[in-house]
């Protein structure tokens, strides 16, 4: 290994830059779910802005990776931004003299995980996280069996492939690029936290498109290999065509509108290159606009080499916007239609980066990507539908495997945040989006119990998961029945226990919803129960005016609606206590429990009924990206995201349902959904691009033991 000196590693380090802003666009306005909840009614309004975002797991660049720190204001609290990678537990591994969240490439400071290791006969190793190999190198896994020995392809054969061996540690897998380093002449040297690298300076000598049979491709030559990225960007806007003054309103309105078809969206190739200058001028957008006046413009899709119903206009914009120079890079901006993704791949002799747009852009893989637990994608035919499905089976039978649930907060109910960043705070190895949650107030809507605790309750006999530490599941729809016994044989029902849900009636909050309890309606009347016995009872007043706190040795109850009027019969100093059951029954044998809805599967069969769920019309028809969990034949567990199908939107619940049925599940649960699906592994998302997930409120973690797995080689 090369390593440079602390001069040049201080100069890369002040001369440190990001990207551009816009690629680290977040869903902010979009925290919901699928289920929400109607705070007062309770009516499910299914709404879900986002559902249809395009993703392509073939290879889809973190945004995370480019999370810039920013100082925050004088006098502003200081946070983390969402999008920046925490620091990864210490390696639990012998030998490990480094380790950090940060890579500085070209100059460039980027989020990655890697460790450095003394082997016992001094030598050194480099290690990166498997993501921050495929996230910032640009290099492509290939199916392996084999969990030690990762199978890579990065500007080299398919059929000889090149070999990373790997070790886990502490929620992450790490593969050994020592020797791939020194082959693609790469430098790094270590500065605290952060592996500064240069790579070798590479040129972009052309970049033209060609037609295929399935789509267009874009073809990039380069002089020699160097690390790319690919980053989903934003929907671009829709030039309005202008109106003839002779046309009336009427006229106007009775053909379809051009602005009523989805917008195409912004994609954005990065190489560690220089393209040569024709190039650039060729893709500026007025070198273009006269090509386009001119008659000579090529760049756009060839109609006969999409389907019909992505056949764009001849109004579309052109494949290439632009391409740019920046910081010694080559930036190359794409417009690609709704139904359309990017398949990147890379093969040498020559150095060509090559781009497929195309509506089945995900790539096949079976990654054995630790014992007990397998990485799968593929498409799977409904009828004429084709559907890219990416999933986690996990057997819960491997010596040290846990499932657990895992929430955004560890001292309250309260709040959401990236699947990616929970599930790196509590060290998981794998994670999936668990139940619905309220948006505005980021509050829980469904069940959750870990360690035989519950968290908060179940609502409307939704479908609900659960499963105790020895690997054993139940699946059905849930109900807990709370009953407050007091003076005199009161039988009072409690219809929640610390949830977001709300309507008329008892609800009751503990200590796990936080230190304190804000009135979520107005006129609440509170009682302060304490070693079972009410000792205060007072109106609350306005909603979210007063923070009332929770006894550490009892509990808070709310009278909401008609249910005031039994304050009387609960005077101060009054004796209560409380019974507690499910239905089914056996749900109470199951120390972890996480509730979303509805009911896809039991015994192989579908049991689907959104309506008995109290899930509205609109949620049950709808079109939409989706998460699930579902037990196999051979008792192992599968966490699966369902994008959109080939060339169109995402499934409807039933089609779901038969989704998962054609997996191989036995008992299958929908999970929440939309843009909340989000399906992590070691430190990324696999299924989509993290700037396209919404914030959830919890999920569902796999954990390995903590220690390190070293890979024999």
């Amino acid at each position: 290994m090369i390593f440079v000196s602390p001069i040049l590693v201080t100069l890369l380090c002040l001369t440190a830059t990001c990207v551009n802003a816009k690629a680290q666009y977040l869903l902010e306005t979009n925290n919901g779910t699928q289920g929400q909840t109607d705070d007062t009614l309770g009516k499910d309004t299914g709404t879900h802005k986002h559902e249809n975002i395009e993703t392509s797991p073939r290879f889809l660049f973190s945004q995370q990776q480019f999370a810039q720190k920013k100082e925050p204001p004088q006098g502003a609290a200081s946070s983390a931004s969402p999008l920046e990678q925490p620091l990864p537990p210490p390696p639990v591994l012998s030998g490990v003299i480094s380790y950090g969240n940060q890579i500085s490439l070209n100059g460039r400071i980027l989020s990655g995980a890697w460790l450095q290791q003394r082997g016992k006969t001094g030598s050194l190793s480099i290690y990166f996280s498997d993501g921050t190999v495929r996230q910032l190198f640009g290099v492509d896994f290939l199916d392996s069996s084999n969990p030690d020995r990762q199978p890579i392809q990065w500007f080299s054969s398919q059929t000889k492939p090149l070999i990373l061996t790997s070790l886990l540690t502490t929620g992450y897998r790490y593969l050994d690029i020592t020797n791939f380093a020194k082959a693609a002449k790469w430098q790094m040297q270590v500065a605290n936290n952060t592996l500064v690298m240069t790579t070798p300076s590479a040129k972009v000598t052309n970049i033209f498109q060609d037609k295929q049979l399935v789509g267009t491709r874009v073809i990039v030559d380069l002089d020699r290999p160097t690390p790319w990225q690919l980053t989903q960007g934003l929907p671009i806007k829709k030039t309005q065509p202008q109106e003839d003054e002779g046309n009336s309103p009427t006229q106007l309105s009775s053909s379809p509108s051009p602005s009523s078809s989805p917008p195409n969206r912004e994609w954005v190739v990065t190489l560690d290159g220089i393209a040569e200058p024709v190039l650039v001028q060729r893709y500026t957008p007025l070198e273009r606009a006269a090509r386009e006046v001119g008659g000579q413009d090529n760049s756009k899709f060839s109609s006969g080499s999409l389907p019909n119903s992505l056949t764009p206009s001849s109004s579309s914009p052109p494949l290439i916007q632009q391409v740019e120079v920046v910081n010694n890079q080559t930036i190359i901006r794409l417009s690609i239609p709704f139904g359309l993704a990017p398949r990147i791949s890379t093969v040498a002799n020559p150095n060509r980066l090559i781009i497929e747009i195309r509506p089945d852009a995900m790539v096949e893989r079976n990654i054995t990507w630790v014992t007990g637990l397998n990485w799968r994608q593929r498409f799977v035919n409904l009828g004429k539908e084709r559907f890219p499905i990416v999933w986690l089976e996990i057997n819960p039978r491997t010596s040290g495997i846990k499932v657990k649930p895992i929430s955004t907060t560890t001292n309250s109910l309260v709040g959401t945040a990236p699947l990616i960043q929970t599930a790196q705070q509590y060290a998981a190895v794998a994670a999936i989006n668990g139940g619905y949650f309220n948006r505005n107030n980021q509050l829980p809507l469904g069940a959750i119990r870990r360690d035989g605790v519950w968290l908060s309750s179940p609502i409307l006999n939704r479908g609900a998961i659960a499963w105790n530490d020895s690997g054993q599941f139940y699946i059905n729809r849930l109900n807990l029945l709370e009953t407050l016994i007091g003076n005199n044989n009161l039988q009072l029902p409690i219809l929640t226990l610390n949830s977001g849900y709300v309507q008329s009636g008892i609800a009751r909050y503990t200590t796990v919803w936080g230190a304190n309890y804000t009135p979520l309606t107005d006129n609440e009347i509170i009682l302060v129960v304490q070693k079972n016995q009410v000792i205060n009872q007072f109106t609350g007043g306005k909603a979210g005016e007063i923070a009332v706190p929770i006894p550490q040795d009892g509990y808070l109850l709310t009278l909401r609606g008609n249910a005031t009027s039994n304050a009387a019969a609960l005077p101060i100093g009054s004796s209560i206590r409380i019974t507690s059951s499910t239905a089914p029954a056996v749900f109470s044998r199951y120390p972890h429990i996480v509730g979303a809805g509805p009911l896809l599967l039991q015994n192989r069969q579908i049991v689907l009924d959104a309506k008995s769920e109290k899930f509205s019309n609109a949620f049950i028809a709808q079109k939409a990206i989706r998460s699930g969990i579902c037990t196999t034949t051979t008792g192992n567990l599968i966490i699966a995201a369902v994008h959109n199908r080939a060339g169109g939107a995402g499934p409807t619940l039933a089609e779901h349902a038969q989704l998962m049925q054609l997996l191989g599940c036995v008992d299958a649960l929908n999970l929440d959904g939309g843009s909340s699906t989000s399906l992590y592994l070691g430190g990324q998302l696999l299924d989509r691009s993290p700037n396209t997930a919404a914030r959830v409120h919890n999920g569902i973690g796999i954990f390995l033991p903590l220690r390190g797995v070293q890979s024999q080689k």
